[in-house]
């Protein structure tokens, strides 16, 4: 479900439940800020309440220990980017200008969320198996819709199109990295002409 859906579902619920599922998203929020600041094995759970204005056991409210959140903030993310890239998809009038909609919707989220890209770098590898694999299956998912838009577009293989996608997205996603302290109107027009160059090329 995207973040829309989700804040849809929290207006149609009882005031409870609305204050319940807001302090979730913040909770994800501030651990995704946390862990990428300090990694995931140098953040308590007391220091994660704090950040969100609750005693530590009412962490065990939204999950039932810190891995928990960890896997949350991973599949949180990925689900936005696979719901909101099918989103484009969807919109475009044609495989180009769907290609053209994914590098710029990705440009936004690697600009504005450099602290989720940092967590999934450094912490996916402490998730057990089946939570990573979520993660994994997710992001697949995501990355395919630009394979599909690529292979219509240049009618090229598919492990050749998935390298050139996967590439693509890797570079949309470490450049901010470097460039974070740059003005995000002057970034990202330069992002996107290059992925779309490396992509197209």
């Amino acid at each position: 479900m995207s973040r829309a859906s989700d804040q849809a579902v929290t207006a149609a619920a009882s005031p409870r439940q609305r204050l319940k599922a807001e302090r979730t998203d913040l909770l994800l929020r501030e651990a995704a800020r946390l862990f990428a600041q300090r990694g995931y094995r140098g953040v308590s759970l007391e220091e994660l309440a704090s950040a969100v204005g609750v005693s530590g056991p009412a962490l065990y409210r939204h999950f039932p220990n810190k891995e928990a959140i960890l896997a949350e903030v991973l599949r949180d993310v990925s689900r936005r980017l696979r719901d909101g890239g099918q989103v484009r998809v969807a919109e475009a009038a044609s495989p180009q200008e769907a290609l053209e909609a994914l590098v710029d919707f990705h440009a936004d989220f690697a600009l504005g969320e450099t602290d989720h890209i940092r967590v999934h770098n450094r912490d996916l590898r402490t998730l057990a198996d089946d939570a990573s694999g979520q993660v994994r299956k997710t992001q697949r998912e995501y990355v395919e819709l630009w394979v599909d838009q690529l292979v219509a577009v240049q009618g090229i293989d598919r492990e050749l199109a998935r390298l050139k996608c996967q590439a693509a997205i890797g570079l949309l996603n470490s450049t901010p990295h470097s460039v974070r302290h740059g003005d995000p109107e002057i970034v990202k027009p330069v992002l996107v002409q290059m992925t779309l160059a490396a992509l197209l090329s």
